[in-house]
């Protein structure tokens, strides 16, 4: 083994010493050290080690601190190409549903109106509500700041736009969109009648767009027409349905999926709040399993053009394939327009072997798989309504 301190080209059994003769020790040198080498002092080996650790330190902080700068810093690290002040003239830009920020800036320098899609982006992730801009059509102004057309697009006042909410009927939305519009009443459903081959209707719907027509916000614009917002309609349906899974729900239960959309409309008129769609779906699902009538409220409402919370026994004999207290199955066609949660609900039902449910009072929807039960509970809803008016009884479901 080297020693440290041999002088170099020396190696040990090798010194004058080797042949048995004493190795003079140098003055103020210890025993064993050989001379001309001082040995080094404890302290200042510390001391050394110390400022080196230091001196490490500093760098490795330093060198982290330009690798995130080099990573996070935008690319070109030269400030975003944006525009000063207010702007001048007039532009509509129409935000849709589902927009990205990035997909609005580029809307945005397209139509003249930023300079660049970053100066949007980087305006919209500096402003605490940069993600809450609402589909529809706004006014704007051509080479505006970009902060200043953020804050145009933030106001929800200066978005034209029409809401379809979820549940509601074709011809509710009909009357929506003429009102919209401007247009006199019953326009928008003749349109729907006569163009119904260019709606993006699937066969199965047979020219109806009872359940295609996504509830949802949608911008509307000087040139929008009715056609055009029933086929962004029917185009929102047919992506959610796809999202939502509603193919592979009808394969997994065995129907069709018209028949999985239908039953949607179903949950979206008898649930009580998104948290017991999931359940609702599964009492369908358990009845028609078992051919048990649905006996359902909302399809009889749907048939006759209503909306109650009962139904009469005169109601429950009403002639019509709507009644689904005479008929076992599901309606003949969805009964309104479902949204998300109820579409997401039928397609993936609650677990549970319910086969009852009544709603008896707001936030209290009660699931039960024993009839005694059931009748318990309607006869409390029955005398819940009685207290509150002269209402007619409800049937059980």
């Amino acid at each position: 083994m080297t020693d440290p301190y041999t002088a170099p080209g020396l190696t040990p059994g090798l010194t004058p010493g080797h042949l048995g003769a004493p190795v003079a020790e140098p003055e103020g040198l210890p025993p064993g050290h050989a001379p001309g080498i001082e040995p080094p002092d404890p302290r200042r080996l510390r001391s050394g080690l110390a400022c080196c650790l230091s001196v490490l330190a500093v760098v490795g902080v330093l060198g982290l601190a330009a690798l995130a700068a080099f990573l996070l810093w935008p690319s070109g690290q030269e400030k975003a190409a944006d525009f000063a002040g207010a702007g001048t003239g007039s532009v509509q830009v129409s935000v849709v549903q589902g927009a990205t920020l990035t997909q609005i800036g580029q809307t945005l320098q397209k139509e003249g109106v930023v300079a660049s899609v970053r100066a949007f982006t980087e305006a919209a992730a500096k402003s605490p509500a940069g993600t809450r801009i609402q589909p529809g059509t706004y006014t704007l102004r051509l080479r505006m700041a970009a902060v200043s057309a953020l804050n145009v697009l933030l106001d929800p006042a200066n978005a034209n736009a029409l809401t379809i909410p979820e549940g509601r009927r074709a011809e509710q939305v009909y009357a929506a969109i003429d009102q919209k519009l401007g247009l006199a009443e019953g326009t928008t459903k003749g349109v729907a009648g006569q163009q119904a081959g260019a709606l993006g209707l699937p066969d199965a719907a047979r020219g109806n767009p009872e359940g295609y027509l996504f509830p949802a916000t949608y911008p509307v614009t000087g040139e929008t027409t009715p056609l055009m917002l029933l086929q962004l309609m029917v185009a929102q349906a047919a992506k959610r349905q796809t999202a939502d899974g509603l193919a592979e729900a009808a394969d997994a239960y065995g129907r069709s999926p018209y028949e999985i959309l239908t039953l949607a409309s179903l949950v979206q008129g008898e649930a009580d709040n998104p948290e017991d769609m999931a359940k609702v779906a599964r009492v369908v699902y358990n009845r028609l399993q078992k051919s048990m009538p649905l006996q359902f409220d909302s399809t009889i409402n749907y048939a006759l053009n209503r909306s109650t919370l009962t139904t009469t026994a005169g109601d429950a004999k009403l002639d019509s394939p709507f009644n689904t207290y005479l008929h076992q199955g599901l309606p003949p066609t969805p009964i309104a327009n479902p949204g998300r949660d109820a579409l997401q609900a039928a397609a993936h039902p609650a677990e549970g072997d319910w086969l009852y449910f009544v709603t008896v009072g707001p936030g209290d929807t009660r699931f039960t798989d024993s009839f005694d039960q059931h009748q318990r509970n309607v006869a409390e809803f029955n005398a819940r309504q009685a207290a509150r008016s002269s209402s007619p009884s409800a049937d059980g479901r």
